[in-house]
């Protein structure tokens, strides 16, 4: 099994000082390249890394700092999205707790690659011991002349702000971030534009989840070659993934691409607490579940698409035998239906329809074909909205016999 490359502190270790992480060769890419004064090479290392997004959505991440790069505003801004708010994902929250360095020098990678001079750190407001350890990282880098003006006497100049986002789930998307750190409501819009188009006080903004920045520095360390190695085909480097309660060690791991969901419960969670098999698995909260014969797939983006779903952000949830399918998936439509952003009428109504569906499975399991042309009726009418989209994917899940049963 591949060494990991982010989590490489035992779980319990406090927050990774400026010093520990110099140590282990942090901001050591950064001082290259301000040297070197190529920042075009930092995105074309990304992209030959094959580095896509951590936050669940898998854009490739060089395409955003392409878009950003390209450019021509003479403001630019970059957002590191520490907004977790997916229930069952912890690895955010890790990340920020324990190596807040491997994620800002990600961050002012970004930013001297798309020509922004400044970043967010965008949390959420209940994460007190996140903050201070971001608190904290921040004083030592501004102490070590590693923000602020003429960076390490370069000619770079770049700062760090935090934001505290509310803990509702839809602050956590990238252009509602924006929304936030402008000081209106945490609710997400249309695109285009994209970010990198129109962001911040409507400037170029390159919003990365915290987990793809960590691996932006790594990438930048070590070399697009030694990440593109690791993993699979059109998968690339690893991935972290949270598991819960149900398993004898719960926490937050990191499996290379291409491991399966098996070694993740078995080898990592030790495993169900409980001695049951695994029924099912939830990826994530927003994904198609995976059956138990489907737990031997490699996870990747190319073969888990095949089975209508996707790692998601990596919280993953494990279904035991017996466990009732139906009151998890109930619990999933009625957590999306309280949390949609409220904007938009049609999807309120929607994602109010999914949850007022799903109780019906029961008392019509002899019409499973009705119930699933009702659910995929409602799925198609707003496929736009990432909401609505969340809602009905676990719901119309391909891993059962039929819906939900």
């Amino acid at each position: 099994m591949t060494a990991p490359l982010l989590l490489v502190r035992p779980a319990s270790a406090p927050s990774e000082s400026l010093r520990e992480y110099r140590a282990r060769g942090g901001y050591g890419a950064l001082q290259q390249a301000l040297s070197e004064n190529r920042p075009d090479a930092l995105t074309a290392s990304i992209e030959a890394a094959g580095l896509r997004g951590r936050g669940g959505a898998a854009f490739p991440t060089a395409r955003k700092w392409q878009l950003a790069a390209a450019n021509t505003s003479p403001e630019k801004y970059v957002v590191a999205n520490g907004g977790e708010h997916e229930p069952g994902s912890d690895k955010d929250r890790h990340l920020l707790a324990k190596y807040p360095h491997s994620i800002l020098e990600g961050l002012l990678l970004c930013g001297l690659a798309t020509g922004a001079k400044k970043g967010w750190l965008y949390l959420i407001e209940d994460m007190r011991e996140q903050i201070e350890a971001c608190e904290s990282a921040l004083q030592e880098l501004r102490d070590a002349g590693l923000l602020g003006d003429s960076i390490l006497g370069s000619a770079f100049s770049f700062d760090v702000d935090m934001h505290l986002a509310p803990t509702t789930y839809v602050a956590g998307e990238e252009t509602a971030a924006i929304a936030s750190i402008d000081g209106q409501e945490a609710k997400p819009r249309k695109k285009p534009p994209y970010p990198g188009e129109e962001g911040v006080s409507g400037k170029p903004t390159t919003v990365n989840n915290v987990e793809t920045l960590a691996h932006a520095a790594w990438i930048a360390q070590h070399g697009a070659e030694a990440f593109a190695a690791i993993g699979t085909e059109q998968s690339k480097g690893t991935i972290l993934f949270t598991l819960g309660a149900e398993v004898n060690k719960p926490g937050v791991y990191e499996l290379p691409f291409g491991a399966t969901y098996r070694q993740l419960i078995e080898d990592c969670g030790g495993g169900l607490a409980s001695g049951k098999p695994a029924r099912a698995v939830l990826p994530a909260m927003s994904c198609a579940l995976l059956a138990a014969d489907q737990l031997d797939t490699p996870i990747a983006y190319e073969t888990m698409a095949e089975l209508g779903t996707s790692p998601g952000c990596g919280g993953v949830r494990v279904i035991e035998e017996g466990q009732d399918t139906v009151a998890l998936t109930l619990e999933i439509a009625e957590f999306f239906m309280r949390e949609q952003c409220g904007q938009c009428p049609p999807c309120r109504m929607q994602t109010n329809q999914f949850a007022l569906l799903a109780p019906l499975i029961r008392p019509l399991p002899k019409q499973p074909e009705l119930l699933r042309e009702a659910l995929e009726t409602l799925a198609a009418a707003l496929r736009d909205c990432p909401t609505n989209q969340a809602t009905s994917v676990p719901l119309l899940t391909p891993a059962l016999s039929h819906p939900l049963a």
